[in-house]
């Protein structure tokens, strides 16, 4: 399978970390994979970076939520409700999740929580749970180039202030990416 058929939701965990999320949607704007996400998702993390963050405007949060759908205008999973009473994860709290997944067909949920996302739970409905640092690993096997490409569109993306590649790599590592950025620093430096 082409990579770019691939469809992924993107747990709120993962969208959470401004680096983080920047890498996903760089990856996603070159077609190596379909993002998807939900209203409720979206909120989700906005709300829990409000919490812990109070030095960041809630505006300015939603714009970026704002450009997130305007990107990717087919990325807001809709009318997966219905399916939430019949998903039953240990955290009864990310069924919605599930849901969203079925309603859009996707391979792949992406989450940095694999322990709520049981594959076990996961494989009648033919979705994976991976972290994003293990998915991002199978995208660079599957196309390196273009993940070196979307790497250096996010760090030329950076200008207030301004980041070089391996301070960009340091940020990413810290936020679990462990593999695949000793992968992109192959790539770029060897």
């Amino acid at each position: 399978m082409h990579s770019g058929r691939f469809t992924a939701i993107l747990d709120a965990c993962v969208l959470y970390p401004a680096p983080l999320r920047d890498y996903l949607l760089n990856l996603a704007s070159l077609s190596l994979y379909k993002p998807k996400w939900t209203e409720t998702i979206l909120k989700e993390w906005i709300r829990n970076l409000l919490a812990n963050r109070e030095d960041l405007d809630e505006e300015r949060l939603k714009r970026t939520k704002s450009f997130m759908n305007d990107a990717f205008p087919d990325a807001n999973v809709l009318g997966f409700e219905g399916l939430v009473a019949a998903c039953s994860l240990p955290d009864s709290g990310d069924n919605h999740v599930l849901a969203a997944a079925i309603r859009c067909n996707a391979d792949v949920i992406i989450t940095n929580n694999i322990k709520d996302f049981p594959n076990k739970l996961l494989k009648p409905f033919n979705i994976e749970a991976q972290t994003a640092d293990y998915f991002i690993e199978n995208l660079i096997d599957l196309d390196p180039m273009k993940c070196i490409e979307a790497f250096q569109n996010q760090v030329e993306n950076l200008r207030n202030p301004p980041r070089s590649e391996e301070e960009v790599l340091e940020t990413l590592m810290k936020q679990g990416l462990e593999k695949s950025c000793e992968s992109i620093k192959k790539l770029l430096f060897d």
